[in-house]
C-alpha cells in the first residue's frame, strides 16, 4: 500500500500546536488544538502535521489536492524555505483526512462585503472567528483558489518551528547554546564545526515540545519563495509514472463500471440484466437503486455488459425540455429578490425622473455548463468487513470518508482514505457520488478491491452542473461614464444544492455565490445595485471553476461594455475612471494590460478588441481578447493578462494558472453548453462538448503585478474576463452584441 496508506492511518498526537493551533467552534471547545492526524511508523520521526523526516530523507505532507494546479509544489517551497532543505532533497505527498488540515481561507469567504474595500477592526476580528470553524466542521477543502494564501502563513511557520527544535535537539545533544547554531541544506552546523544531519536528529526533535512565535524569513532572504520552482510532479507527469486515482493497481483486483438513471434524481422502475450476466468476465450485477453496477476483469467489459442491460426509468424532478428550464429560472425575477448586498444610491428614484429614451437595457443569458475534467470519475476501493480503503481524487477529505463511511456502515476511524493526484476537476472532485458509490460497490464482494471507473458518457451527462442565469440591466450614462447601475440575475444556488448533499440542511439568508462576480466589482457608480433571485429548480448543480464569478462577470462586463460603447466612450478608459479612487491596485492591472496591448481604443482592419475586468477570489484581473476576421471565420489570435496576486510565490506558475483559465474561459463562451432533452442531457462526449485546441488556442502574455496588501489566490481569477472580453471584442470587430453563451450561437469560428 505504501506510504500513503500510512499516513492515513496514523493518529498520534507529536507537537502539533505551534502549527495546527488557532481556536475552534463554541464556548467550549475554543483555542482546542486539532489532533496531528499522523503518527510515526517504524523509523520515522513527525515534527509537525506538516513534516515527516525518516532516514530516506524528508516528506513534506500538503494537505490540499494536487489537480494540476501546482499547489504541492508550491506548499512544499513554503516548508522547504523556512526548514532550509535542499529542493531536490524533498518528498511530497498528500496528508490524511484531518481538521488540523482545515483551510481558514476559504471560511472567511462566507461573510457579505466587497472584498476590496479596506477592513475595520471589527470585521478583521469577524474574519479571525471565522477561520477558527473549519478545524470543527473539517474543512480540509481544496477549492476557491484559498490553498496559496491559506498556506502562507501555517506552511512556512511549520517549516521553521521544526527547524528550531531540530536546532535545540543538536543543542541538548551538544550541550550548547540553540543561538549559535546555523543550518544549511538540511544539516545543522555548531561554530565549532560539529555537523549532524536532520535525519540523524529527527527522532530527538520529535520529544521536544515546538516552541511559539519563531520568526519567519523576510521575502529579502527568500531563496525559493518568489522565484519559478521546478514542479515536484514535473518528472513523473513527463514520464507518465505519475500516479492518477485511475492508475490504481492492486493484487486481484477488479472493475466495475455504472449505469444510473439519465434523468438525474428519476427513480430505476426495473431492469432486466440477463443478458449482461452471461458475459464473458461478468463477475456480478450490483442493484444500486437508481442505477447498475457492473462488476468485471476489467473495465471495457464491464462498460459493455452494461449495454446490454435493459432499463426502465422514472421522470426526472425538473422540467423535460431546456426550453422550460429557462421559463423557470426567468419565472425567478417574479419573486422578492434573495440577495442584494449591493444597493447604493437610489437607483429606482434616479430612472424615474430620467428620459425613457436614454435608460439603456439588456438581458443576458449563459447555459448549464458541465466539469469535463479530463481524468474521468473513479475510485478504487477495498472492503475487509470491518474496515475500507478507499483510493479517490477528491477535494474534500474529511467529507469523503464521512460520506463513504456512512454508505458502508462503518466508523469513519475505520476508513483509510488516500488522496492521489487528479487529472483535473474544477470543482467536480468536492463532490462525494463517485466515492460512495465504489464503496457500496467494494462491499458486495469483502476482500477484493475494485475500481469502479465512469464512462464519459456517464459523466458528462451526471454532473453537478455550472447552473445557467440569465440577467437584466438597466443603465442610464453620462458623458464621463454611468450613473446608474442596476442589474439583478436568476439561477440556482449552487450553495443551496451542495448544502443539502453535504449535511441535508437548507440554507437561509443571502447568497453571496449567487451574485459574486457582479456586486463586488471595484466600480465607483453612484447608484449601484445588484440583486439575486434563487430559481426553484430540482436540478442538480454545483461549482465550477470561478462559481457565480463566471457567468456573473460575463454579464457584469458586457453590460458596461454596452454603457461605454452607447455613449462613445472608450470602454478600458470608462472602467478606469470607475475604478480611480476606489481600488488602486485595480486601477494598477487595468493600466497594465492595456500598456501589454497597446490599447488605443481603436483596432485595425479586420481585428476587433474587447476589455473586460473581474475582481474574483481577492484577485483583481484584466484581460484583453483580439480577435480577426479570415477565410475560415474568426479566429482569437491574442489574450493580454494583468493580476495581482500581492506576493507572487511563483510566477512561471501563477502565469500558467492565468493561461489555463483563459483557455478554460473562452472554450465555455465559444462553445460550453449542457442542453435536456426529455429531461437528459443531450451533450455525451467531447465531439459535442468540446474546447479549445491547440490549432485554435490564441498566444496569451500574462503579466503579474503585486501592489495588494495581502496574498491571494490564481487557480481562477483567469477564467471570468475572458468571456466578456472575447464577445466585447466580437461586438467590435461585426457591430453585433452577443448577449447570450455560447457565442458560436451568434458567429462562425475558425
Amino acid at each position: 500500500m505504501g506510504r500513503a496508506g500510512k499516513i492515513a492511518r496514523r493518529t498520534f498526537l507529536i507537537g502539533s500546536a505551534a502549527i495546527a493551533g488557532g481556536v475552534a467552534f463554541g464556548v467550549y471547545k475554543l483555542n482546542q488544538t486539532p489532533e496531528n492526524p499522523l503518527v510515526a511508523g517504524d523509523g520515522q520521526s513527525i515534527l509537525n502535521p506538516y513534516i515527516l523526516i525518516d532516514q530516506t530523507g524528508i516528506t513534506i505532507i500538503t494537505p490540499r489536492a494536487e489537480m494540476g494546479q501546482g499547489v504541492h509544489t508550491s506548499l512544499a517551497a513554503m516548508v522547504a524555505e523556512e526548514l532550509d532543505v535542499r529542493w531536490q532533497d524533498i518528498r511530497v505527498e498528500h496528508g490524511p483526512p484531518g481538521a488540523a488540515y482545515a483551510n481558514d481561507v476559504l471560511a472567511k469567504s462566507a461573510l457579505l462585503i466587497k472584498d476590496f474595500e479596506p477592513r475595520s477592526n471589527l470585521l478583521l476580528k469577524v474574519e479571525d472567528n471565522l477561520a477558527k470553524a473549519p478545524k470543527v466542521f473539517g474543512m480540509q477543502l481544496t477549492g476557491g483558489s484559498s490553498t496559496t494564501a491559506d498556506g502562507y502563513h501555517k506552511m512556512r511557520l511549520a517549516g521553521a518551528t521544526a527547524r528550531q527544535v531540530l536546532i535545540e535537539a543538536a543543542a541538548k545533544r551538544w550541550g550548547g547554546d540553540p543561538a549559535e547554531l546555523q543550518t544549511h541544506d538540511g544539516v545543522v552546523i555548531s561554530s565549532s564545526g560539529k555537523t549532524a544531519t536532520y535525519t540523524d536528529l529527527a527522532a530527538e526533535a520529535a520529544l521536544i515540545e515546538p516552541p511559539q512565535g519563531i520568526p519567519l524569513k523576510p521575502k529579502s532572504e527568500w531563496r525559493y519563495l518568489g522565484t519559478s520552482m521546478p514542479r515536484v510532479d514535473m518528472v513523473s507527469k513527463s514520464t507518465g509514472t505519475a500516479q492518477y486515482g485511475i492508475d490504481t493497481r492492486l493484487d486481484g483486483m477488479l472493475f466495475a463500471s455504472i449505469k444510473t438513471n439519465p434523468r438525474l434524481g428519476g427513480p430505476m422502475i426495473s431492469f432486466d440484466a440477463t443478458a449482461a450476466k452471461s458475459q464473458p468476465g461478468v463477475r456480478k450485477i450490483v442493484d444500486l437503486g437508481n442505477g447498475v453496477a457492473v462488476i468485471a476483469t476489467n473495465t471495457w467489459l464491464a462498460m459493455q455488459a452494461l449495454e446490454l442491460i435493459d432499463f426502465t426509468w422514472g421522470d426526472a424532478p425538473y422540467p423535460a425540455e431546456s426550453a422550460e428550464i429557462n421559463a423557470t429560472i426567468a419565472k425567478a425575477f417574479e419573486a422578492r429578490a434573495n440577495t442584494t448586498l449591493r444597493n447604493d444610491g437610489d437607483p429606482d428614484e434616479v430612472l424615474s425622473n430620467a428620459n425613457p429614451d436614454e435608460i439603456i437595457t439588456a438581458e443576458y443569458s449563459a447555459a448549464y455548463l458541465a466539469h469535463a475534467a479530463m481524468e474521468p470519475l473513479n475510485a478504487t476501493a477495498l472492503f475487509e468487513g470491518d474496515k475500507l480503503t478507499i483510493w479517490s481524487g477528491n477535494q474534500a477529505p474529511v467529507y469523503t470518508r464521512q460520506k463513504v463511511a456512512k454508505a458502508v456502515d462503518l466508523p469513519r476511524d475505520q476508513v483509510t482514505l488516500i488522496t492521489p493526484l487528479i487529472g483535473g476537476s474544477f470543482g467536480r472532485r468536492l463532490e462525494f457520488d463517485y466515492s460512495i458509490i465504489a464503496a457500496r460497490i467494494a462491499r458486495e464482494m469483502p476482500g477484493t478491491a475494485i475500481k469502479t471507473t465512469w464512462s464519459r458518457e456517464q459523466d458528462m451527462t451526471h454532473d453537478f452542473y455550472r447552473p445557467a442565469a440569465i440577467a437584466r440591466f438597466r443603465g442610464l450614462m453620462s458623458d464621463t461614464g454611468p450613473i446608474v447601475f442596476d442589474g439583478k440575475l436568476a439561477t440556482q444556488s449552487a450553495v443551496q444544492s451542495f448544502a443539502g448533499r453535504l449535511a441535508g440542511l437548507p440554507v437561509f439568508g443571502p447568497d453571496r455565490v449567487l451574485v459574486e462576480g457582479m456586486y463586488d466589482q471595484p466600480y465607483g457608480i453612484a447608484n449601484y445595485r445588484v440583486a439575486g433571485h434563487i430559481a426553484d429548480l430540482d436540478l442538480p448543480v454545483g461549482f465550477w471553476r470561478s462559481v457565480g464569478n463566471s457567468h456573473n462577470g460575463f454579464f457584469h462586463e458586457c453590460f458596461m461594455d454596452e454603457l461605454a460603447t452607447a455613449n462613445d466612450l472608450d470602454p478600458l478608459a470608462m472602467r478606469l475612471r470607475l475604478m480611480q479612487g476606489v481600488h488602486a491596485p485595480s486601477a494598477k492591472v487595468l493600466e497594465r494590460v492595456a500598456a501589454m496591448a497597446g490599447w488605443t481604443g481603436k483596432s485595425g482592419k479586420n481585428i476587433g478588441r474587447g476589455v473586460a475586468f473581474t475582481y474574483s477570489w481577492g484577485t483583481p484581473t484584466a484581460q484583453i481578447v483580439e480577435v480577426r476576421d479570415t477565410p475560415n471565420g474568426i479566429r482569437i489570435t491574442k489574450v493580454w493578462a494583468a493580476v495581482d496576486v500581492g506576493v507572487a510565490l511563483d510566477p512561471r506558475n501563477i502565469q500558467a494558472q492565468v493561461m489555463s483559465g483563459i483557455i478554460y474561459g473562452l472554450s465555455a463562451a465559444m462553445m460550453g453548453e449542457i442542453t435536456f432533452s426529455d429531461g437528459q442531457v443531450e451533450q455525451t462526449n467531447f465531439p459535442d462538448y468540446d474546447a479549445l485546441r491547440m490549432d485554435n488556442s490564441p498566444d496569451i502574455a500574462v503579466e503579474v503585478l503585486e501592489n495588494k496588501d495581502r496574498i491571494t489566490g490564481i487557480g481562477e481569477p483567469g477564467v471570468p474576463p475572458a468571456m466578456p472580453a472575447l464577445a466585447n471584442a466580437l461586438y467590435d470587430l461585426t457591430g453585433k452584441r452577443a448577449r447570450s453563451l455560447p457565442l458560436n450561437q451568434h458567429f462562425d469560428f475558425a
